[in-house]
């Protein structure tokens, strides 16, 4: 299997509240970035460089387990993350700025999109044909 990339774009789920609400004078911080689609990744992984474009606070810590060890990490206020007509509103966790962002399990499902190993890509999920959908249990 080789590596399967996406490019997303992402803004600043902040600055389009404020813009929403009437309350911003300017247009929402956003980006268009290519991420390493890792289902061994739970969250949105973004590198700093990234996460400074987009004028994102940090919020919290997040312990994260790598093959390295376990390892402290910043999260910090969420982005909307738009892949094939589809979105949602995601915490950010930063990632050393030599590493890929990562766009891992947690964003996947939510948009209802799966990997395509053999074709590289990532695919709106099968058992839905083209409706964006959720499932409850």
């Amino acid at each position: 299997m080789g590596k399967v990339t996406a490019r997303v774009k992402l803004t600043n789920q902040g600055d389009l509240v404020l813009q929403q609400r009437g309350l911003a004078t300017c247009a929402p911080r956003e980006i268009e970035v290519e991420t390493l689609v890792d289902t061994g990744a739970t969250r949105l992984y973004l590198k700093p460089s990234v996460i400074q474009r987009l004028g994102l606070l940090k919020v919290d810590e997040v312990v994260t387990r790598t093959t390295n060890g376990d390892r402290t990490r910043n999260v910090f206020e969420p982005v909307r993350l738009e892949l094939m007509q589809r979105s949602g509103n995601f915490d950010v966790v930063d990632i050393d700025e030599h590493l890929p962002n990562l766009l891992g399990q947690i964003p996947l499902e939510y948009l209802d999109l799966v990997v395509d190993p053999k074709a590289r890509e990532v695919r709106p999920n099968p058992e839905h044909g083209d409706k964006f959908m959720t499932e409850e249990f």
